[in-house]
């Protein structure tokens, strides 16, 4: 029989799921906020190193149905983008590449300027670029909007993730190493394992749409089948180490690209996708260590306003060119300010490979804390702000 420890430990994650989807709810109605900012100041308050209800992360299931859940956003982003539109305004492309860019020169020198180690500036730089997918799909899903910023903050995230997996890998693989004459051969593994990803993504996309129609029942039957195809694919990247943020956007686009079309109840893959959401940020929140957040605070903050004013600038000072008003390009720009959920995952995968980044990036926990619940308001407000949801 069990013991009294046991039982309470097998039941913590349940526990906080509900907890946390009951303060979303009850949180949205009271303030209007978007449900996961509560989402993830539940995860937090429970986590092992504040009140300790939830165990301490590490690899396991949880870590994998996180990753389901990320998994399964990204290939709804996947599907949203429209690689055509990208090749008909290449003066988007070009600010999406500023604005990264940027991002990851202005954040290594503040970095520097904090004393910081040069790898791990560089570090901080490369997560820095990222724009969290998990809560960009989640509001603009739960504020129903539509139109010009609403598709460019799409867009800018599916880029900016790519961009940023690719150069932290690259990072990463050179600080195993230690040495300058290694950094080329990082590179190569990096760019090497992100093709990967992406041709496994594709073949899923080309194979799984055909299974489906087959089947002679797509429109009933795709939302389960891509469901399930989404967690067969992270399964296998978990596995044989390839990127599945890569491999799961590949999949949604050439999913897009085959003419797939999606209806109204596989937005957010309905039930399953609503209850892993609420795991993901959960997750995320708690792998943060409030002791950790103190000792980065100064830095965090400085993070946190560069970042937010040199994604802002970057998309802001094209935005004209690319097709929209200098006012919805500022909107663009700030709505880009969620990071916390991608840069976990990340970090969690490289402790995975023993790489213990935990000391060197305390800085990116501060940020990660701040725009959990600060990065949803963000976005939500630029929506409002430029008149793309139900509420302005």
């Amino acid at each position: 029989m069990p013991n009294l420890l046991t039982i309470l430990t097998d039941l913590a994650w349940p526990v906080a799921i509900c907890l946390a989807w009951l303060a979303g709810e009850f949180g949205q109605r009271l303030t209007g906020l978007p449900r996961i900012s509560f989402y993830g100041i539940v995860g937090f308050a429970l986590a092992a190193p504040q009140i300790g209800v939830l165990p301490v992360s590490g690899a396991g299931p949880i870590l994998l149905l996180a990753d389901v859940a990320f998994g399964l956003i990204l290939f709804e982003l996947g599907y949203r983008i429209n690689l055509r539109w990208l090749r008909t305004n290449p003066w988007f492309g070009v600010a999406a590449l500023v604005e990264a860019l940027g991002t990851f020169i202005a954040v290594y020198f503040v970095a520097i300027a904090f004393d910081t180690s040069t790898m791990t500036a560089l570090m901080i730089a490369a997560l820095a670029m990222s724009t969290s997918p998990a809560t960009v799909i989640r509001v603009i899903n739960e504020s129903r909007s539509s139109g010009q910023v609403t598709e460019r903050v799409l867009h800018l995230s599916a880029l900016n993730c790519v961009l940023s997996v690719f150069t932290f890998n690259v990072i990463i693989g050179f600080w195993i190493f230690k040495s300058s004459a290694d950094i080329g051969d990082a590179t190569l593994n990096s760019l090497v394992a992100l093709l990967l990803s992406a041709t496994l993504g594709a073949v899923f996309g080309v194979v799984v749409p055909a299974v489906l129609r087959q089947m002679g029942n797509f429109s009933k039957d795709a939302t389960i089948g891509f469901a399930l195809a989404v967690i067969l694919l992270v399964s296998v990247t978990y596995t044989i180490q390839l990127s599945s943020v890569v491999a799961t956007l590949a999949f949604g686009l050439t999913a897009r690209h085959r003419r797939v079309a999606f209806n109204q109840a596989q937005r957010n893959f309905g039930v399953l996708g609503e209850l892993l959401t609420v795991l993901l940020f959960v997750f995320a929140a708690s792998t943060l260590d409030w002791r950790t957040v103190f000792d980065g605070t100064a830095l965090a903050l400085a993070v946190v306003a560069v970042r937010l004013l040199t994604k802002t600038v970057g998309v802001t000072l094209f935005s004209e060119l690319s097709g929209i008003s200098w006012r919805k390009g500022a909107l663009t720009g700030l709505a880009l300010a969620p990071v916390s959920v991608f840069v976990i995952l990340l970090l969690e995968h490289a402790r995975l490979r023993g790489v213990n980044l935990s000391e060197e990036l305390h800085t990116m926990v501060g940020v990660t804390l701040m725009l959990e619940v600060v990065g949803p308001i963000l976005i939500q407000r630029s929506l409002i702000w430029a008149k793309e949801t139900r509420e302005s």
